[in-house]
């Protein structure tokens, strides 16, 4: 289908492909919009600073932001139908910094109907920048993220997150997404792949969220995970959104809700995963996100002795 605001989606070696974008990392801060406001201190792992010292090229992009370079090829995948039940789940395999360039690939579905896709972002040299699944209905097959096993780790060897239990940690929040802040991103230039529809008109009536937008009204405020969390410098390591009853619209509160679902540790980080389920007025489930959020240890006050 033609695309609202978009350019053109290409077929490359039978896949869906979105034009080439390289992000800035200043090009995503908006201190009046929900979307990237939590990632706007000074040490954030966006800063070059911070990044190279702990082993970075330099600061990088947040994942969600390549989220947003999916949409214009969902929807020729999918229809506006993903914007309704559809889902993207992703795990970041390498970062990508300010100006490097990358692309969104999508598998063609072979029937229409329920059905999920493999996807991914690559840098234009071919690095993989994150592998995962896209989906729209109710297919039979788990999404990426919920194909993983989130065996927890050993409470015991936590720092950052010591006290964090599954099932026990909630999150709760009320929050929405301000269509002025999305207009001034989308005129600055600082939303990737900015549809019509994220300012409106829509099909649904009014303007929809893009999925950062979406991920940053769904995540945690900072201050479920402990106070250690805001001493060390976090990073994402996985993101799923879905669309249960979308559209997801701007201007309108959410009640968010959630919970951790596992909580662990590898050589440098300490990682957390929770689910969240936005609802809105009605208290109908909109939508729903499984995120993994990383915290690295070399930056920890906790493990000055490691």
């Amino acid at each position: 289908m033609t695309m609202p605001g978009s350019e053109s989606v290409e077929v490359v070696g039978g896949l869906l492909r979105s034009p080439v974008r390289a992000p800035e990392v200043g090009g995503f801060f908006d201190a009046r919009t929900v979307a990237h406001s939590a990632t706007q201190r000074a040490g954030s792992i966006h800063d070059d600073a911070v990044a190279q010292r702990l082993g970075f090229r330099g600061g990088t992009i947040a994942g969600s932001i390549h989220m947003d370079q999916f949409p214009p090829v969902l929807v020729e995948a999918f229809d506006q139908q993903w914007f309704e039940t559809g889902s993207l789940s992703l795990g970041f395999r390498n970062a990508t910094i300010s100006g490097d360039p990358v692309v969104a690939l999508v598998s063609q579905p072979e029937r229409d109907g329920d059905v999920q896709v493999e996807v991914r972002t690559e840098r234009t040299d071919g690095t993989l920048v994150a592998s995962g699944t896209a989906a729209v209905g109710r297919p039979a097959e788990a999404t990426f993220l919920h194909n993983i096993d989130l065996r927890p780790g050993d409470p015991a060897q936590l720092r950052i997150l010591a006290g964090v239990e599954p099932g026990i940690t909630k999150l709760a929040h009320t929050a929405r997404i301000e269509s002025e802040a999305i207009r001034g991103r989308i005129e600055r230039g600082g939303l990737e792949d900015p549809l019509a529809w994220y300012a409106g008109p829509t099909p649904w009536g009014g303007p929809v969220a893009h999925p950062s937008a979406l991920v940053q009204l769904l995540r945690n405020r900072g201050r479920e995970f402990g106070p250690h969390t805001t001493e060390a410098v976090g990073l994402f390591g996985a993101i799923e959104i879905r669309h249960l009853a979308g559209p997801v619209f701007l201007d309108r509160d959410y009640q968010v809700e959630g919970e951790v679902v596992a909580v662990g540790s590898s050589p440098k980080t300490e990682y957390v995963w929770y689910d969240t389920r936005a609802l809105d007025a009605d208290d109908t489930l909109v939508a729903s996100m499984r995120m993994q959020l990383r915290w690295m240890t070399a930056s920890s006050p906790l493990y000055s002795d490691s």
